[in-house]
């Protein structure tokens, strides 16, 4: 950890002449652009792998009707149908899975007193009037919510919002355009799934308001990403279900 914090701190110092004070928040941001520059090509991949998943959607559901109810033999045709095109149900997980070891890492780091056995000094680094190792409550205890310090979260708040948002419009468009799966339980339960998917987006402003501030700005930078990069990845996808509907 003492090895991120050093490069934290040097892309802070190169940053500092535009920056000023918020050379490390800048710093983080940056980072997670760096990150999810490295995992984009695993979202091109996930993208291909959905639009393989609804081209055989038409063969699913004749697999669907040959085994009946049968769903022992039915899951094996399915894997044999996946592989035989090669395609991966679980494709779409990925970008996500490889990004969590940065959030948690930023997490720790800005959590933690002592670093290699000396003061973490990236807790003195603020963005504007707001602590990197703070938390929401301590801008609600110091100042308010319209203090110099809630005012950074709420500018936060309004973008995850406006992501969020953006979000929910986009998965209601796409669940509402996927076609039904599955009969009886498991339709009921993936509908149940797919009411729930358009509001999942809004609980990053609970991770934001619970986390430290270094680790929300990674949270917001990497969520308004990949709105961005679904929006242009899926643009002629309008009937592919999202990921997690797909996976169930």
């Amino acid at each position: 950890m003492s090895a991120f914090a050093h490069l934290v701190e040097h892309i802070a110092d190169l940053l500092q002449p535009l920056f000023h004070g918020s050379a490390a928040a800048a710093a983080i941001v940056l980072f997670t652009a760096l990150v999810r520059l490295l995992v984009h090509p695993l979202s091109r991949a996930a993208a291909r792998g959905q639009r393989a998943q609804a081209a055989l959607r038409p063969r699913i559901a004749e697999l669907k009707k040959e085994h009946g109810k049968d769903r022992e033999k039915f899951q094996k045709a399915l894997m044999e149908l996946h592989a035989e095109e090669k395609v991966s149900p679980l494709s779409g997980c990925l970008p996500s899975l490889l990004q969590m070891p940065a959030f948690f890492l930023l997490y720790h780091l800005f959590s933690s007193s002592t670093i290699g056995g000396g003061a973490n000094t990236l807790l003195g680094h603020k963005l504007f009037a707001a602590p990197l190792g703070g938390r929401w409550a301590d801008a609600l205890g110091d100042g308010g919510l319209f203090g110099p310090a809630g005012l950074v979260y709420l500018a936060l708040f309004a973008v995850v919002a406006v992501v969020a948002s953006f979000n929910y419009v986009r998965t209601k468009k796409m669940t509402a355009a996927a076609p039904p799966v599955g009969e009886g339980e498991q339709a009921a339960a993936l509908a149940s799934v797919a009411k729930l998917m358009p509001f999942m987006s809004f609980f990053t402003l609970f991770t934001v308001a619970v986390v430290p501030l270094a680790a929300a700005l990674y949270v917001v930078t990497s969520t308004t990403w990949s709105a961005v990069e679904r929006a242009a990845l899926y643009r002629d996808m309008p009937g592919a279900a999202p990921a997690a509907v797909a996976l169930a």
